[in-house]
């Protein structure tokens, strides 16, 4: 099982933050680095900050060396997909092929008033969702000149250039959970498909959607990953410890049913068996951003137990 750190960006991550916590994951062998793409604290905590997802990554992506870096996931109503097309491709020049682009249709109405972006409904939000994929993948990564009329953007003789490093493009994720209408795009579009938070009993179904949409498409199954709070540490006391710390500073409590939290061990065990049930691929979500000493050992003791 490949393992990620997932950091909140929109939570007060700062600069030095964000540069401690890509040396601490290239120092410890942790392969990927992904961050959310919000402007606001998700949290209700109206006065955290948040650095723009895109423009931190580009930064990061210049000094780091071996590092993965990406979004999970970059709204469709944030930027026009030329925009997120070129920013992404400039990340992949800059890191030497080592981007990722996740996308999905947003969903903080608050977030979305807050800085003038439109909040449509769901279905419209998958609509504009499904151009972007097309404008991105088929226009700003394919190899001929496009042209794109739909119902929220027009593009005329596209020639994108330069093309992105990685071929035949930066692996595209696609987030959510797994709908016919997102399974449908994500068999057409996406080289992975993650969800958020789910039980074991829901990796199995939404997996199953995911693998049905890819046969009926004539492909096959794209991997399947799951993106889930972390909390564990090198014995209980440790656990209990950041347990409290979570419940101090975030106000929150690891959910028995979805988090990983323990030992190293009890970590390992329960992932085992998110692996036996399809998924390749976990995000760890780091909510105590500056512990880097978690985050050393997810790198030094829980991803080689997963590899």
């Amino acid at each position: 099982m490949r393992v990620a750190l997932m950091i909140e960006g929109q939570e007060d991550v700062t600069w030095d933050d964000w540069v401690a916590l890509a040396d601490t994951c290239e120092r410890w062998g942790i392969e990927a680095l992904f961050r959310s793409d919000h402007y606001l604290s998700v949290m209700g905590e109206g006065k955290r900050g948040a650095l723009d997802a895109w423009a931190t990554i580009n930064a990061l992506a210049a000094r780091t060396q071996k590092l993965r870096l990406g979004t999970m996931v970059s709204p469709a109503s944030f930027r026009h997909p030329s925009e997120l097309a070129k920013v992404v491709t400039t990340a992949d020049h800059v890191s030497g092929g080592r981007v990722e682009l996740g996308m999905g249709t947003g969903w903080s109405e608050a977030e979305h008033k807050a800085y003038g972006f439109p909040f449509f409904s769901m279905r419209e939000r998958m609509d504009v969702l499904a151009e972007q994929l097309e404008i991105v993948h088929d226009g700003h990564w394919g190899d001929q000149p496009f042209s794109f009329h739909g119902e929220h953007y027009t593009l005329e003789d596209l020639d994108a250039r330069p093309k992105p490093i990685q071929r035949p493009h930066p692996p595209l994720i696609m987030g959510g959970k797994a709908g016919p209408r997102a399974a449908r795009l994500a068999a057409r579009f996406a080289d992975e498909y993650n969800t958020v938070m789910p039980t074991l009993e829901e990796i199995t179904e939404l997996r199953a959607n995911i693998v049905a949409a890819c046969d009926q498409a004539g492909r096959e199954a794209i991997p399947f990953s799951v993106m889930t709070g972390v909390l564990i540490g090198p014995d209980q006391a440790s656990v209990d410890a950041r347990t409290r710390q979570l419940a101090e500073s975030r106000r929150q409590q690891p959910d028995p049913e979805t988090w990983i939290t323990g030992t190293v061990e009890e970590a390992a065990e329960r992932l085992r068996s998110y692996e036996k049930a399809g998924v390749e691929r976990i995000y760890l979500q780091h909510l105590l951003h500056s512990d880097l000493d978690a985050v050393e050992l997810i790198g030094r003791e829980l991803a080689p137990a997963l590899a």
